[in-house]
């Protein structure tokens, strides 16, 4: 008999099981365990990822990393020619931005802002921007009064202007998702893009809960890249609804809050740090 888990701290655990469904593999960028080895031959392959606490939340210790290609040039006399490339390393922590010339000092640099505890490598995603800022949406998945998985709401959530996460708890600013997706896409296909995005989340929650029967609800952070193809960033298994108390339409947080109360989850609704977008 399977052990009644509610909640699931571990990000590699649940990008793990997710990617046992050959359908949600495709729509999970690379994950691996944080190394020295393995953050340099993802730098190699992806130019930028990002790191995360394995377990984690609100947007806390993810840092944005890249590597990129400098040329350098000389000759004699001044004329400049070409002589190769180097490489330099970039960081984001925060606000605070750090660059190195070399790699072994990059990653001891990180390695003190992890302060020892076990972090992810993810494939970078190019986010999607609403006014120069990247954006992400988060889709809620609950129990409905049935017992059945039902996608119960979709927000946009747009990063603070000097930061790389779009969290609210960090400084991001909440939209609705057709006014983030007018700049990409007509209204009939952000209908029918807004439909895939909750089939994918209901298709998250099966396999979440094939393996722990006993999840009530995901919160599902999906990036779109420029070919407006969702990317599964995180899973949480107990997510905040607070990027819901900031839409002016309340249809979505009152399902989320009445079917949260059926099976026993209270939510605290005062959201400070998150900010309401303007339209």
């Amino acid at each position: 008999m399977k052990e009644q888990i509610s909640r699931i701290s571990n990000k590699l655990t649940k990008t793990t099981v997710l990617a046992k469904k050959s359908e949600l593999k495709r729509h999970i960028p690379e994950t691996r365990q944080l190394s020295r080895r393995v953050l340099q031959a993802m730098l190699q392959n992806h130019q930028m990822v990002y790191i995360k606490p394995c377990c984690g939340s609100l947007g806390e210790g993810v840092i944005r990393v890249e590597q990129r290609m400098l040329r350098s040039s000389s000759g004699a006399g001044g004329s400049g020619t070409d002589s190769g490339t180097r490489r330099s390393y970039r960081y984001q922590a925060g606000t605070r931005i750090r660059t190195f010339g070399n790699y072994n000092e990059a990653y001891q640099a990180l390695l003190a802002e992890t302060r020892g505890r076990s972090y992810l490598v993810q494939k970078g995603i190019r986010l999607l921007t609403y006014g120069g800022r990247p954006f992400d949406i988060r889709v809620m998945v609950q129990r409905n009064l049935q017992g059945e998985w039902e996608a119960t709401g979709a927000a946009g959530r747009v990063a603070h202007p000097q930061k790389v996460v779009t969290n609210g708890s960090q400084g991001g600013t909440i939209y609705p998702v057709e006014t983030l997706l007018k700049a990409y896409t007509r209204s009939e296909k952000s209908s029918e893009l807004l439909a895939q995005m909750y089939k994918l989340g209901v298709k998250c929650a099966l396999q979440l809960s094939s393996a722990y029967p006993g999840l009530k609800e995901i919160g599902l952070d999906l990036a779109l890249d420029r070919r407006l193809t969702p990317w599964i960033l995180e899973v949480n298994t107990a997510p905040d609804p607070c990027p819901f108390t900031k839409l002016k339409d309340t249809r979505m947080l009152d399902r989320i809050v009445r079917y949260g109360t059926a099976y026993g989850r209270t939510y605290k609704l005062k959201c400070m740090k998150a900010k309401r977008g303007i339209n």
